[in-house]
């Protein structure tokens, strides 16, 4: 099998637009390694370099620790599938999957058992003689991985295959595909923006944004030690809710963290506090998942925060209760733009009512001067006055006694908060 190596590779296009930048990423011998981000990030930018379809700007590509960068496609000895399928629409499902060894010269007679043995693997054994047009969104997703499986490549590199597939199907094909290229022992990169493809696939998940790598690890280690304020605020549903805190020592006590008009006391025993201890007056971000926070009576001992219910989600399972307890929110969009969540809302609402007064013939009101909104930190401006409150996702039970406009009284988990400082990186005492 193959191990993939990325040294310091940046791919800048012709129009100066710098897709990837600097990314170093090692994939061991038989790893499902997956490339996780939302469209336009340069995920699949870098899949092509791997596939030599694209020339790196600068850096290493190393395909068993060999640079591969003038290497052509057809010598890397890899298989892709493509998120369309690219299957040929005059050939049969069996000439489809046998097309890479007929290129390759292989006799008729051993290119028939392998086209035959992949296909019935992939359970479309008897489908073989039918066009790519007489079969399901699922059956030409096989035949894609069949004319991969079917070449014996040591990487296979995988470009969203299941974007184009509804949420069932999804879900049966992508443990097929983990389970055979675990069964064949293939190392494999798999693209997507879809979280959940990621987290149940991997052994080890690659967050992408802008073109930057964010974050590298296990499932369970990108969900539960998010490196950067991003990687906390794109895992995980419902989303981490990422509120400003303003930080106060009381030396050999606690650390308190006021939100809002309420606050949380970090126990000076906690191993956290010391880090956390070095930003007293200052102000960072808490993050805390739904799972961290438990409803309770409002006189309830610990560490309680109170609000009233703005809305309720039911999913069948569970309810989500969204919750206002007088905190700032702060919102990171999927593309890298940063702010509190009124500079987001208040652009979604813009927009909204320009669409409006066109619709009703009006003139449209001007666009807000640009002036003095870039800006490094992922705090708000303390000198802004347009806020709103933070909607604090809560799990409740599939049928709650509770409504809109009810108060409600939460627990919270306090060896489960996330902190990140104003740089949007993770205060923590170590690494995982």
């Amino acid at each position: 099998m193959t191990t993939v190596a990325l040294k310091d590779v940046t791919k800048v296009f012709k129009d100066g637009t710098v897709a990837v930048d600097s990314v170093n990423l090692d994939v061991s011998d038989g790893e499902f390694m997956v490339l996780l981000g939302p469209s336009g990030c340069g995920k699949s930018t870098v899949l092509r370099m791997v596939a030599g379809l694209e020339d790196p700007t600068q850096g290493a590509v190393l395909l068993d620790g060999e640079l591969a960068n003038d290497l052509s496609p057809r010598d890397r000895k890899i298989a892709m599938v493509f998120q369309d399928f690219a299957l040929y629409p005059h050939m049969s499902v069996g000439d489809n999957i046998a097309f890479p060894l007929r290129l390759a010269g292989v006799e008729p007679e051993p290119r028939g058992e392998r086209v035959s043995d992949v296909a019935s693997a992939l359970g479309i054994g008897d489908v073989l003689a039918r066009k790519p047009s007489q079969l399901s969104g699922g059956q030409r997703q096989r035949v894609a991985m069949g004319r991969a499986i079917v070449r014996r490549p040591g990487l296979f590199l995988m470009d969203e295959p299941l974007s184009n597939l509804d949420s069932g199907l999804r879900a049966e094909l992508r443990a097929e595909i983990s389970g055979l290229t675990r069964e064949l022992g293939v190392t494999t990169i798999y693209v997507t923006h879809d979280q959940a493809e990621a987290l149940t696939m991997a052994d080890r998940v690659a967050i992408m944004r802008r073109g930057v790598l964010q974050d590298v690890g296990t499932p369970t280690q990108v969900y539960g030690r998010p490196a950067t304020l991003y990687v906390a605020a794109f895992l995980g549903s419902p989303r981490m809710n990422l509120l400003e805190a303003s930080v106060y020592v009381h030396l050999d006590r606690y650390v308190t963290l006021t939100l809002g008009e309420q606050a949380l006391y970090l126990p000076w025993d906690d191993i956290r506090s010391r880090a956390v201890a070095h930003y007293h007056g200052e102000r960072i971000v808490v993050g805390m998942r739904a799972e961290a926070l438990t409803p309770v009576s409002p006189d309830s001992p610990g560490d309680v925060l109170h609000g009233r219910i703005r809305y309720l989600e039911h999913h069948g399972h569970e309810s989500l209760a969204f919750l206002d307890i007088g905190a700032t929110a702060i919102v990171v969009d999927e593309m890298g733009s940063r702010g509190d969540a009124t500079e987001a809302g208040q652009r979604g609402l813009r927009r909204f009512g320009q669409v409006m007064q066109r619709l009703a013939g009006k003139p449209v009101d001007a666009p807000e001067p640009a002036v003095g909104r870039a800006r490094t930190s992922v705090l708000p401006d303390p000198g802004r006055h347009h806020r709103r409150p933070a909607e604090l996702a809560v799990r409740l039970a599939p049928y709650p006694t509770v409504a809109a406009g009810h108060p409600l009284s939460i627990r919270v988990r306090m060896d489960a908060l996330h902190f990140f400082d104003e740089r949007g990186d993770r205060i923590d005492v170590g690494w995982r």
